[in-house]
C-alpha cells in the first residue's frame, strides 16, 4: 500500500529536518507519494494565498499531513497557519507525549506524560475587536459539543493504552460558566470510564504541582490556551520543544507537526535536530497503522540517542542535520 501525504516542510529550519524525516521514512519500509506545498510568508510570494488553495484539497484528499514548523508573525502580520489548518479541518484533539529519550540527562528522569488539548475553541477562536480606542475585547468560546468530544478524546485514549489518571484543569473559580462548562461536559464523560481515576486541578496549581513533582500526573485535559501553555512547560522536563512531538487530530484527518519554532538564525547551517518532526513521524506511522515501521523508527531513534556518539549541538553533541539521520538509517539497518 502507497501512503499520500500532504507535506509542508515549512521555513526556516523546516526544509532541513523535514528532508531528513524523509529519508528516514522512506528507508522504513513504506511506500509514500508526498505531495509537496508551501505555507505562511513562502506561500504568499509565490501565489499571493498564505495557504493555497492546492494545499487545502491536497489534505482534505489524503486525509494526513506531515508539517515542518511556519513562522507566524508576532502582533501583526498573517494569521497562524497552524491555527488556520485546524479550524479549517476541526482538528479538534491536540495530542503531546511528553516522554524522556534514553541516554538524554535531564532534570526529570522518567517522565511519562499525555496532554490532551482542546484545539478550536477558548481564546484561539481569534474573536477580538476595538470596543473604544484603547479598549480590546477578546471573546473566550467553550461548547458542549467541543468540551465533550476532547474529553472522550482523552479518556478512549486512556482506556485503549492503559493510562490510569486523568485530571482536568481549569479555572473555574473566576470563569466560572465557560471553564465550568468544560469541567461539567469532563465529569460526564468521566462516568464512563469507572477504571480511570478521575482528578480537577486550577491551571495555576498544575504549573506548580508540575514543576514540583511531575510524576503526580499521567494524563492532563485541557482547554486550548491552558494546554499550550502547559504542553511547552512539560516539554522542558524532557529536553524542549525540539524533542517531542504534535499531533492535530479530527474525525477523518489529521496533521503531524513540529511543535517548535521555525528558529530562521541557524535556517541552512546544517545544525537543527530533527527529533521532534521525526518523533512526530512515527505518531503519524501509528495513526496509519504501519505499527512495525513505527517500531523501527523510534528503535534506532533511542539507539542514537542510547550510544550519544552522533547527536545534535542542543543535546550536547556536535553533529549536523544530515549526520543525525544518517545515524538513525545506520541504526534502522543493522
Amino acid at each position: 500500500m502507497t501512503h499520500k501525504v500532504t507535506l509542508i516542510p515549512g521555513d526556516g529550519i523546516g526544509p532541513e529536518v523535514t528532508q531528513a524525516v524523509v529519508r528516514i521514512l522512506e528507508a522504513a519500509g513504506v511506500k509514500w507519494e508526498w505531495e509537496r506545498f508551501a505555507a505562511g510568508a513562502e506561500a504568499f510570494e509565490i501565489h499571493g494565498e498564505y495557504i493555497p488553495a492546492e494545499l487545502y484539497a491536497s489534505i482534505e484528499r489524503n486525509k494526513v499531513a506531515l508539517k515542518g514548523p511556519v513562522t507566524t508573525p508576532i502582533g501583526g502580520g498573517f494569521k497562524s497557519i497552524n491555527v488556520t489548518l485546524r479550524k479549517k479541518f476541526e482538528l479538534y484533539a491536540n495530542f503531546r507525549p511528553i516522554k524522556n529519550l534514553p541516554g538524554l540527562e535531564t532534570r526529570y528522569p522518567g517522565v511519562d506524560l499525555i496532554i490532551v488539548r482542546e484545539n478550536t475553541e477558548g481564546e484561539y477562536v481569534g474573536l477580538e475587536h476595538e470596543v473604544v480606542p484603547g479598549v480590546v475585547e477578546s471573546l473566550k468560546i467553550v461548547t458542549e459539543k467541543g468540551s465533550t468530544r476532547i474529553a472522550q478524546f482523552a479518556f478512549d485514549y486512556a482506556r485503549k493504552h492503559g493510562r490510569k489518571k486523568i485530571h482536568s484543569i481549569h479555572k473555574a473559580n473566576i470563569m466560572k460558566l465557560s471553564d465550568g462548562l468544560f469541567l461539567k461536559c469532563a465529569r460526564k464523560v468521566s462516568e464512563g470510564f469507572p477504571e480511570i481515576q478521575y482528578g480537577e486541578h486550577l491551571i495555576d496549581n498544575t504549573c506548580m504541582q508540575l514543576v514540583m513533582n511531575p510524576y503526580q500526573y499521567d494524563t492532563l485535559l485541557l482547554e486550548n490556551l491552558y494546554g499550550d501553555i502547559v504542553s511547552d512547560l512539560c516539554a522542558a522536563f524532557v529536553g524542549g520543544l525540539g524533542l517531542v512531538p504534535g499531533a492535530n487530530i479530527g474525525v477523518d484527518c489529521a496533521i503531524f507537526e513540529a511543535v517548535h519554532g521555525s528558529a530562521p538564525d541557524i535556517a541552512g547551517k546544517d545544525v537543527a535536530n530533527p527529533t521532534a518532526l521525526l518523533q512526530s513521524s512515527i505518531l503519524m506511522l501509528r495513526h496509519l497503522d504501519e505499527s512495525d515501521a513505527a517500531d523501527q523508527v523510534q528503535k534506532a531513534l533511542e539507539t542514537v540517542y542510547t550510544e550519544k556518539k552522533t547527536l545534535t549541538r542542543d543535546v550536547g553533541g556536535t553533529a549536523g542535520t544530515s549526520q543525525f539521520a544518517d545515524a538513525i538509517l545506520a541504526a534502522m539497518a543493522q
